[in-house]
């Protein structure tokens, strides 16, 4: 506060050099957002009207509005229904002539399958975004998210692994033309002052949100380890409970647990015996999006997403964070357990 600058000064500039160098990419633009960080990828790659995208159909509405505010059209594809996550298998007869790229979100923090994904963009010639909101440190056969494909959307939202004290996001890419667009885009348009070149927006990264990542970021892996911790004792002590789902992270990969989620037919019960015993718990996400109000006029059956409907109806956050104390794993898990083997009694 001190220093006189608040947006776009040195903090910015030291956090996108840090936080690339963390993701093992070679650029990083600061932006408002993880929606607009995704949207002005898309602006940046000239995807438009005539356009579509494959996203995922489980995923937060975020992902499905970057595309909708670019003008493109949606290819919603269901997940597998091990990880979550967009099913490869299901990618590539989904890809219309018209399709631009693949927006692969790692959900909850679990890298999806990006060898696969990449396979089919190559063959496609197709962009690969990544949605990394959930995926701060998250690692694909050793490669960090942010690194897997050409480019990768993050959000500094306070609840995420490196959370800012207000809304944030970045942009990373390898690609040095895509990075120089991104930051005149989310300047206004312009390089330098009142000098617009592009139709741009508003979207830039505080200095003192910046100032904090950077103290954060150098604890990031530290708290990651942590959440595996604590994810690991969950999935000690809920192993017995056949009647639940517990996650599935694939051998490649190394998940930064973001949350931990459960699957359950018996959900809406849990949910309400765990809060009669004093423990919060929250459904990602309770609608999706083509449930949504804000694409009832999509033009598309409703029943065309079940995998993706039963998700929303049986997944359930266990509480997780970086600072829980493993009593506190411990208690949940046996209040999870009781309510089991009293259903079963």
């Amino acid at each position: 506060m001190e220093s006189g600058y608040y947006v776009l000064g040195p903090e910015v500039e030291s956090f996108e050099a840090e936080f690339a160098a963390y993701c093992g990419a070679k650029y990083c633009v600061g932006v408002g957002n993880g929606l607009e960080a995704i949207t002005l990828i898309l602006r940046a790659c000239g995807i438009g009207p005539g356009d579509s995208i494959v996203v995922p159909a489980n995923t937060y509405i975020a992902t499905w509005l970057a595309v909708t505010h670019a003008g493109a059209e949606l290819i919603p594809v269901e997940p597998d229904a091990a990880s979550y996550n967009i099913d490869p298998r299901r990618v590539e007869s989904s890809i219309k002539p018209s399709t631009r790229a693949i927006i692969a979100v790692h959900l909850y923090g679990q890298p999806a399958d990006m060898d696969a994904l990449a396979q089919i963009a190559r063959k496609r010639k197709l962009l690969i975004i990544e949605d990394a909101a959930q995926a701060h440190g998250a690692k694909y056969k050793g490669r960090c998210a942010g690194s897997l494909g050409d480019a990768a959307a993050f959000s500094f939202y306070p609840t995420k692994n490196l959370g800012a004290i207000g809304d944030a996001g970045a942009v990373t890419t390898n690609d040095r033309v895509l990075a120089d667009r991104v930051r005149v885009l989310r300047n206004y348009g312009s390089r330098e002052r009142y000098a617009n070149v592009l139709l741009g927006f508003n979207s830039r990264l505080d200095e003192l949100q910046a100032a904090l990542l950077r103290v954060k970021l150098s604890r990031l892996d530290h708290w990651n380890s942590r959440r595996a911790e604590i994810a690991l004792c969950y999935t000690r002590a809920l192993a017995a409970v056949r009647q639940l789902a517990l996650p599935h992270v694939a051998s490649m990969s190394q998940a930064v647990w973001h949350l931990f989620v459960v699957r359950s037919r018996r959900r809406d019960a849990l949910q309400r015996h765990l809060r009669a015993e004093g423990i919060d718990t929250l459904i990602h996400y309770p609608i999706p999006p083509h449930r949504s109000e804000a694409y009832a006029n999509l033009p598309m059956p409703q029943d065309l997403y079940p995998i993706t409907d039963a998700l929303a109806g049986e997944l359930l956050s266990l509480p997780l964070w970086a600072q829980m104390d493993l009593k506190n794993v411990e208690t949940v898990s046996q209040t999870v357990a009781e309510f089991f083997g009293r259903e079963d009694k």
